[in-house]
């Protein structure tokens, strides 16, 4: 054998390597996408599923809470009303008119079995609510009262403290590049940074 078909080989072999490294490195990298696309999705819908839950309660309490426990113990146990709204435009001599509200309350309504249905969420465990997916750590939460243009107003801000994406950080200048969260803790905004 002479050189030309050593080195022939030998860089044959080297070819075959650096390809299949290659195509490895590229698997690898569309799977773990993948991965972080698949987990922050699942933590997408328990953040739309505690906002859901916060906004009922702040409805039924005035207020937004903090405190896991009172949110599914509301959850489970608590009522939502269910109400009617009329207005009533009344003309007035002078060429106004005036506005009758009229609300009325019709019945009440189990959350569970209003938001959190067996049919919608059939494998849902209430209790797991506060767990990120694929973490170990609950969704931090974040709920007071704030004075807006004079007006004291409820802000609620629940935040993934732990996200799968590493290169989602706080301090990022792109708001949904940082960790997903919705609500603000200075604005009045339940709104989500996934891009709803």
């Amino acid at each position: 054998m002479n050189l030309t078909k050593i080195l022939t080989y030998v860089f044959l072999v080297i070819a075959i390597g650096l390809a299949a490294y290659l195509v490895n490195l590229i698997y690898s990298d569309i799977e773990r996408k993948r991965r972080i696309a698949e987990v922050e999705a699942r933590v997408v819908e328990k953040l739309k599923m505690i906002r859901e839950a916060q906004i009922a309660y702040q409805a039924v309490h005035g207020q937004y809470t903090s405190n896991w426990d009172k949110l599914i113990s509301f959850i489970n146990n608590g009522k939502i009303y269910v109400v009617e709204r009329r207005e009533e435009i009344i003309p007035l001599d002078y060429g106004a008119d005036s506005l009758v509200v009229h609300v009325d309350t019709l019945d009440t309504v189990n959350v569970r079995d209003s938001l959190f249905s067996r049919v919608k969420y059939p494998n849902l465990v209430i209790e797991d609510l506060p767990l990120i997916p694929e973490s170990n750590k609950k969704f931090e939460i974040f709920a007071d009262k704030i004075t807006k243009s004079g007006v004291t107003v409820d802000v609620i801000e629940v935040r993934d403290v732990d996200p799968i994406d590493k290169t989602r950080k706080e301090d990022s200048e792109i708001k949904n590049r940082r960790p997903l969260r919705f609500g603000s803790r200075t604005e009045i905004t339940t709104s989500g940074n996934w891009g709803e």
